[in-house]
């Protein structure tokens, strides 16, 4: 294996046991294997994976427990792979895709100057 990538050991017995009898230095650790995973990722997909996080941070916030929230998750990851511009869709038709991409015209860019008035 090369020295670039690390091996996570991921001792799940010790992780179950910090939520039960820490929940706050769970949450703390929790956060930052997600950050150092993030920083491991390549350029081109840290601010993807960035906002994906904040998604699931977001729901975990908003939901009243823990298995609302891995529902809704789970909701989420099957409409990105099932989905009609899902992981299914380019897997198969890799063309299409490939060809709406670069249809797909630029975003317009807004200015949200104030307009300025004469006196």
């Amino acid at each position: 294996m090369s020295e670039e990538k690390k091996d996570i050991e991921f001792d799940f017995e010790r992780w179950a046991q910090m939520a039960q009898q820490d929940p706050d230095q769970f949450e703390a650790m929790r956060q930052q294997l997600i950050q150092d995973l993030i920083a491991q990722a390549p350029p081109h997909l840290k601010l993807r994976m960035e906002g994906l996080q904040w998604q699931v941070d977001q729901i975990r916030k908003q939901t009243d427990n823990p298995m609302a929230a891995c529902l809704q998750i789970s909701q989420k990851m099957w409409n990105n792979v099932l989905g009609e511009k899902g992981l299914l869709t380019v897997l198969r038709e890799p063309k299409a895709f490939l060809d709406h991409i670069r249809e797909e015209p630029g975003g317009k860019i807004l200015s949200f100057e104030r307009n300025k008035v004469d006196k």
